[in-house]
């Protein structure tokens, strides 16, 4: 069968593999691995496929459909965001108008609220595949009975029908995405070593943090890590096809859940002398086992992205995040003094914020030795506990989903309180990247930092979009 499978733009650099959907304070743009890795299972099982990267390309609507009709694909395979879900069931319903083909939508909004989808695509969807998709889609290009395959909705005689959820599959069984439907090129982060790919080392998430969707919508809380053996193993064939990249960033969730998959993917770096080649980049958690660092650090492991979240226990124990501002700074301080370069997230907005709390997140932020910084607002999806809350308590703002973006298709604040107005936030996530980075101690600690023309490019891509966020009076 002939699948196209399609990333719709929504806006100009919107985002649609990150875990916020939206044009970026910093103007990165996320390779779409899981997209890539549905296609690889597709082909795998025999079947033909287009991948149309509308969102980091910027392309249009009729370029879009051009590519498709050349194509003349039996089932169209869309990616769903929160605030683009509109505009994604608008690519069905002119799929459906240029030829008559199966139309599957896929993505954690459509996973969260199929019946809701449902209405607003108006006829236009055939299929909700839910949650983990991978085999689903084979399911339903190999032309199974609907009846028969677990994890879709769909509609029957004006019903929605929800079938079983499918079991979470083995992560080793899963091949390589399929990469060369990319070039790395297309997508810039002014942190990255430039040009660098993003690669996932396992699935899911033991953490119960309530704001985070890929866990309770998508990949689940068992973490399911890969053999160390192929983990390196896709390292070394990246670079085959990409022999010029710079940097691998390993976006599990949470990459050293799991001592033992670090150790293994570490000593396999270092027996196959994969550091020599490139340097990589990971997601942790404050309270990572300490003693790996050093042996990531000697594996060729440049940078580590930290999600501290906020400056208080209070707000962390809000969101069930499970560490504590104690074990945050001790694992900054020793994580510096071995050289990483770090890269600190942090949020405002949490249950129970005040502006004094919001004050001592930034404070926070400031008094560790961090790079680089990321504030956003809170952004809770559906599926989430956090937005069942929310939504429970008048908390949320917007009135439809494109209110999860705003008019600049930016990342925007979901969340009113009583306490802490909408305004307020914002006003603090502003204030806390202008105190971080106009800093004179901090702005030579990044030029210092550049040790090559790459560097330089990769600076100047960072400045730019730190003066285009705030020239627009954010």
């Amino acid at each position: 069968m002939k699948i196209a499978y399609i990333n719709p733009p929504y806006g100009k650099d919107f985002v649609r593999s990150a875990r916020w959907a939206a044009r970026s304070r910093g103007r990165v743009q996320r390779h779409p691995e899981q997209a890539l890795t549905h296609i690889a299972v597709l082909r795998e099982a025999g079947h033909e496929c287009i991948f149309i990267e509308g969102a980091a390309l910027n392309l249009g609507q009729d370029e879009i459909l051009k590519r498709v009709e050349r194509f003349c694909p039996d089932v169209a395979i869309i990616h769903t965001t929160t605030p683009s879900i509109y505009n994604d069931c608008k690519y069905a319903q002119l799929l459906k108008e240029k030829a008559c083909i199966t139309t599957v939508l896929v993505g954690a909004h459509a996973s969260a609220v199929p019946e809701n989808t449902f209405e607003i695509a108006k006829g236009s969807v055939d299929i909700i595949a839910r949650g983990e998709v991978d085999y689903t889609l084979v399911d339903i290009a190999d032309g199974k009975p609907w009846k028969n395959i677990k994890g879709i909705s769909y509609l029957e005689k004006g019903k929605v029908i929800h079938n079983s959820p499918r079991p979470f599959l083995d992560v080793n069984e899963l091949p390589f995405p399929a990469w060369d439907l990319i070039d790395p090129r297309w997508y810039y982060d002014a942190g990255k070593l430039y040009p660098f790919i993003t690669l996932y080392t396992g699935r899911g998430c033991h953490g119960l943090c309530t704001f985070c969707r890929e866990t309770q919508v998508i990949n689940g809380s068992k973490l399911r890590m890969r053999d160390p053996r192929k983990v390196v193993d896709e390292m070394e064939h990246v670079l085959t096809l990409f022999p010029y990249l710079r940097e691998i960033m390993f976006e599990t969730d949470t990459f050293t859940a799991s001592p033992e998959h670090v150790r293994g993917v570490c000593e396999q770096i270092l027996n196959r002398k994969v550091h020599e080649r490139v340097r990589w980049s990971c997601n942790v958690r404050v309270d990572v086992d300490l003693d790996l660092l050093p042996l990531m650090k000697r594996a060729g492991c440049r940078m580590l992205m930290i999600g501290f979240e906020f400056g208080t226990n209070e707000q962390l124990e809000s969101v069930r995040k499970g560490t504590t501002v104690e074990t945050a700074r001790a694992f900054a301080e020793y994580a510096n003094s071995l050289g990483f370069t770090l890269h600190g997230c942090f949020m405002i907005g949490a249950p129970g914020e005040t502006p004094e709390s919001a004050r001592q997140t930034i404070d926070f932020a400031k008094s560790l030795p961090l790079d680089t910084i990321q504030i956003s607002g809170v952004v809770v999806y559906p599926g989430t506990s956090f937005y069942e809350w929310a939504k429970d308590n008048d908390y949320l703002v917007p009135d439809d989903w494109t209110g999860w973006v705003d008019e600049n298709y930016e990342q925007a604040t979901v969340l009113d309180y009583p306490q802490m107005p909408k305004e307020t936030i914002n006003q603090y996530i502003d204030k806390g990247l202008r105190e971080f980075y106009l800093r004179p101690k901090q702005i030579l600690k990044m030029f210092l930092s550049i040790r090559s023309s790459g560097d330089i490019i990769r600076k100047a891509y960072g400045v730019k979009s730190f003066l285009q966020y705030f020239a627009k009076g954010k």
